[in-house]
């Protein structure tokens, strides 16, 4: 009897912590389709003034512009990211000595340095080498973070050293083995890592917001910002570009989260 109450408590919970953690998107997609006044007034549920929050949108912002800039932009730094933090996660990993390992340790400590503090130095910098509103200077404070490095490398720690030495006999090269080997087989961090990456590019607004100074660089989150300036805020035509904004990483992660909690967990196979 005890147990059949614990887990219709636990049933109870979950429940309640689902619906609660689905709640703001299923009121983001209502809201896109009322009207601003309704919206401010909590109305939950479906209007018919989609259309009309669409016209809108693309009547205020060139929308489907710069989502295309931040699709040209996440999936650049998403796989330059994983090429340059694979590399330096299986390098430190196979390769590892002492200075190898105080590098990591400092790479790792750089972590707890803010993006902020780093911003205005980075922006001298960038301004100085005339990086500015490129897509070159979007990426490169992206392309590698020690959270990936780290990540790849505990991925490394199970990658058997006996098929290396093996391979090495048989006549591969390092770049051979790292390709034709190591990533084959690390699919499942690859994916969660892509998925993190892909994410975090797609939502970046405070670099962008530096960089890009130009009104047609702009991406989606710098985007959405501009519809919530001024006097009056339509939040009909808001919800629908947050909801636009929205989709492509709800996509990739939908697509990808098997291997996702595979690569988290350190799973491989």
């Amino acid at each position: 009897m005890t147990s059949k109450v614990t887990n219709a408590l636990a049933y109870v919970f979950l429940t309640i912590a689902a619906v609660l953690s689905v709640f703001p998107l299923v009121w983001m997609i209502i809201a896109s389709t009322n009207r601003s006044v309704d919206v401010i007034a909590g109305k939950l549920t479906f209007g018919g003034n989609l259309a009309v929050n669409y016209s809108n949108l693309i009547s205020a912002q060139d929308v489907w512009k710069f989502f295309m800039n931040s699709g040209k932009y996440a999936i650049l730094t998403t796989v330059l990211s994983l090429l340059v933090c694979s590399m330096a996660g299986y390098a430190f990993e196979i390769f590892h000595d002492k200075y190898k390992d105080m590098l990591f340790v400092l790479i790792l400590m750089t972590m707890m340095l803010p993006f902020v503090a780093l911003m205005v130095p980075l922006f001298q910098m960038f301004s100085s080498a005339k990086l500015l509103n490129t897509s070159l200077g979007f990426l490169l404070p992206s392309i590698s973070t020690p959270f990936l490095i780290m990540m790849f490398r505990q991925s490394a720690k199970s990658f058997p050293v006996d098929i290396i030495e093996a391979a090495r006999i048989d006549g591969l090269n390092e770049w051979q083995i790292f390709f034709r080997m190591f990533v084959p087989t690390m699919r499942s961090t690859y994916a969660a890592a892509t998925t993190i990456t892909f994410m975090n590019a797609w939502n970046n607004y405070l670099w962008p917001k530096v960089i890009m100074t130009k009104s047609n660089s702009q991406t989606m989150p710098m985007m959405i910002s501009s519809l919530t300036s001024g006097y009056h805020t339509d939040y009909g035509m808001l919800m629908l570009a947050v909801l636009i904004t929205t989709l492509p990483t709800a996509i990739v992660f939908f697509i990808l989260q098997k291997s996702f909690a595979e690569g988290i967990t350190g799973a491989v196979k």
